[in-house]
């Protein structure tokens, strides 16, 4: 999994979930926050993207807003969008919220190489044993907050590996 982050001196990060209103926005706002306070924001780039572009222009989800909030992290800036063909040359790393999104984004992928840069968003982390994040959408406020600790504990490990390779 470390090929594709030697290549560069910054490593290039998108998370991508279905409409890049709950789950995508929030692994990327966490990602930024975690990436500065290890000093690390000159040496990664964070975005995020969705496979379907219903909400595209749309801020995060109200609960997703909600359970930053109470996190001390501001999702307002962000605004929803659909993954872009430059996004597979652009990015090291496509990381995915679940099964269906990573189906969806493979079948778009434009070559082999770009096939190898599609990772789970819970592979570096504690928690690679669950493959999937949950999506929160149809849920409560708790869902939103399950989703959150999970995604801090995977933007940690991540972090923790692009420190390892960058090492």
């Amino acid at each position: 999994m470390s090929g594709p982050l030697l290549d560069t001196a910054v490593t290039r990060l998108l998370f991508v979930c279905w409409g890049n209103i709950c789950r995508s926005p929030t692994a990327e706002a966490l990602m930024r926050r975690i990436l500065e306070e290890e000093g690390l924001s000159g040496v990664v780039e964070v975005d995020s993207a969705g496979t379907s572009g219903e909400h595209e222009g749309s801020p995060p989800d109200p609960r997703a807003i909600a359970e930053a909030d109470r996190r001390g992290l501001d999702l307002r800036p962000l605004r929803a969008r659909r993954i872009r063909p430059d996004d597979w040359e652009r990015f090291d790393l496509l990381l995915v919220a679940d099964g269906t999104v990573e189906r969806a984004l493979l079948r778009r992928a434009p070559s082999p190489e770009a096939v190898a840069k599609v990772h789970r968003m819970t592979a570096f982390g504690p928690d690679a044993h669950v493959e999937d994040v949950p999506d929160p959408y149809y849920g409560g406020p708790e869902g939103f907050a399950q989703v959150y600790d999970l995604l801090d504990r995977a933007c940690r490990g991540l972090v923790e590996h692009i420190r390892a390779v960058h090492a």
